[in-house]
C-alpha cells in the first residue's frame, strides 16, 4: 500500500477512536489522587506539603514512565506495553487502598504514575505516526484522553468518595483498569507499515535542514521550556481542590471546577491541534504559554464562587493545548522511528514540571498560610517558559520551513 492509503487513512481514525477509550481509562492514575487529596491529609493528619507527596510520586513515575514506556513501544509496539502498564496500574490501586502511612501511599504512587504514564506519551506516539497531513489534530484527540479522564471520573466517583472513602474509590480503579484497558489493547497489534516509516523520516531529515537548532539542543531546550511551563500550569490543577476546601467551598465544588478546567483544557487541545496543522508546533506553543500567563493572574483577585467557576474554564481553554504542541515539535523534526522515546523525553520534563509544581505550591502555602504567592511563583515560571519558546520561533522564523507532505 501507498504512504497515501496508510496515513490519514479510515484506519488511522479508527485507530484514534480506540486509543481515545484506552486513554480515558488508563489516565485516570493521574487524577484520582488530586481529589483524595483532602482526605488523605484528614486521615493522616498531616499538612498540606506531606499532602501533595503522593500526587509528587505519582507524577515522577509518570514522567519516568513516559520515557521508558515510549521506549518500550519503538521495540515492541503499543499492545505490550499497555497490557504490561495496565496491570501495574491495577496493582498499585489495590496495594494503595491498603497503605497505612503517606511514605508507603507515595511510594506506591510511584508505580502507579508509571503505569499511567502509557496512557499519554506512548499513544501519543503511536497515533501520531499513523498521520501526517492531520498529525495535529490526531495528536490534540489522543492527549485529550488525559484530560477528559480528569473531567469524568473525580466526578462520577465523587459518591463512592464521600459514601465508601478514598480507599474504596482506589479499589473501584483497580477493576475499572483491567476491565477496559486489557481488552480494548488487543485492537491496537497492528503496526504502521515500515515503508510509512521510512516515508516520514525521509520528511523530517527534509525539515531537519531548516531546525531552529541541532536535534539533542532542541530536545533539551523543549524539555526545559516543558518543566517551566508546567510548573506554572501545576498551581491550579493539582490544588484547586484543597483551595476550594480551605475557601469553605468543599472538595465536590474543588472537584468540579478541576472537571469544568479540564473539560476546557479538551476544547482548547482540539483547537490547538486544528492551528498545529496551519501554523506549527512552535507557534503554538507560544500562543498557549502566553494565554496560560494571563488566565494565571486572573486566579489573583478572586474568591467568590462564580469567579472562580469562570477563570477555572478561561484557564482550561488556554492552556490545553501547550503539551500536545510539545510532541508535535519532536514529530516535526525527529525521526520516526524514535517516536516513543523523542516524544517520551519531553513528556516527561513536563511531566517533571508538574510533579515538581505540584509539591512546590504546596510547600509555599505551608510558608505563607495562602496560595496568593504559590500563583505568583507560577506566572515567574510562565514568564522563563515564554522566553525559551520566543527564542525558538525567532530562530524557525529566520529559516525557511519547509511544509509537511
Amino acid at each position: 500500500m501507498k504512504r497515501e492509503q496508510i496515513l490519514d487513512s479510515r484506519y488511522s481514525w479508527l485507530r484514534l477512536g480506540v486509543t481515545l477509550g484506552i486513554a480515558l481509562v488508563a489516565n485516570v492514575g493521574m487524577w484520582a489522587v488530586i481529589v483524595v487529596m483532602p482526605a488523605i491529609q484528614a486521615e493522616f493528619g498531616i499538612d498540606r506539603a506531606d499532602a501533595s507527596l503522593p500526587y509528587t510520586a505519582t507524577m515522577i513515575g509518570f514522567a519516568v514512565g513516559n520515557f521508558m514506556i515510549g521506549r518500550a513501544v519503538d521495540r515492541w509496539g503499543i499492545t505490550i506495553s499497555l497490557v504490561g502498564a495496565a496491570t501495574l496500574s491495577a496493582l498499585s490501586f489495590g496495594l494503595a487502598a491498603m497503605s497505612q502511612t503517606i511514605l508507603t501511599l507515595s511510594l506506591i504512587h510511584f508505580f502507579l504514575g508509571f503505569g499511567t504514564a502509557v496512557g499519554f506519551g506512548p499513544l501519543i506516539a503511536d497515533i501520531s505516526l499513523w498521520f501526517q497531513k492531520r498529525r495535529g489534530i490526531a495528536v490534540a484527540v489522543a492527549a485529550s484522553g488525559n484530560y477528559l479522564s480528569g473531567a469524568i471520573w473525580p466526578i462520577m466517583l465523587s459518591g463512592v468518595l464521600n459514601n465508601h472513602g478514598w480507599r474504596a474509590v482506589f479499589v473501584v480503579l483497580a477493576a475499572l483498569t483491567l476491565v477496559v484497558v486489557l481488552p480494548m489493547s488487543l485492537l491496537l497489534q497492528r503496526r504502521v507499515p515500515l515503508g510509512a516509516v521510512a516515508a516520514q523520516e525521509t520528511d523530517a531529515m527534509t525539515r531537519l535542514g531548516s531546525a531552529p537548532f541541532r536535534p539533542a539542543v532542541l530536545q533539551w531546550l523543549l524539555g526545559l521550556a516543558g518543566i517551566c511551563c508546567c510548573v506554572a500550569m501545576s498551581m491550579p490543577q493539582v490544588h484547586i481542590v484543597s483551595f476550594c476546601v480551605d475557601l469553605g467551598y468543599g472538595p465536590s465544588v474543588g472537584a468540579e471546577m478541576l472537571a469544568l478546567m479540564l473539560m476546557g483544557g479538551v476544547v482548547s487541545r482540539i483547537i490547538s491541534g486544528l492551528v498545529a496543522d496551519n501554523l506549527g508546533g512552535v507557534v503554538t506553543l507560544l500562543i498557549g504559554a502566553a494565554l496560560q500567563c494571563l488566565a494565571l493572574f486572573a486566579f489573583l483577585p478572586f474568591e467568590g464562587l462564580v469567579p472562580l467557576y469562570t477563570v477555572s474554564l478561561v484557564f482550561g481553554l488556554s492552556q490545553g493545548g501547550i503539551v500536545p504542541a510539545y510532541a508535535l515539535v519532536v514529530r516535526e523534526y525527529m525521526p520516526a522511528r524514535e517516536a516513543g522515546s523523542r516524544v517520551g523525553f519531553v513528556m516527561m520534563a513536563t511531566i517533571l514540571g508538574m510533579a515538581l509544581g505540584g509539591w512546590m505550591s504546596g510547600w509555599i502555602y505551608d510558608l505563607s498560610g495562602s496560595y496568593e504567592w504559590a500563583f505568583l511563583n507560577g506566572i515567574a515560571w510562565n514568564f522563563l517558559n515564554i522566553a525559551i519558546l520566543s527564542t525558538l520561533l525567532i530562530r524557525v522564523r529566520g529559516r525557511r520551513l519547509p511544509q509537511p507532505v
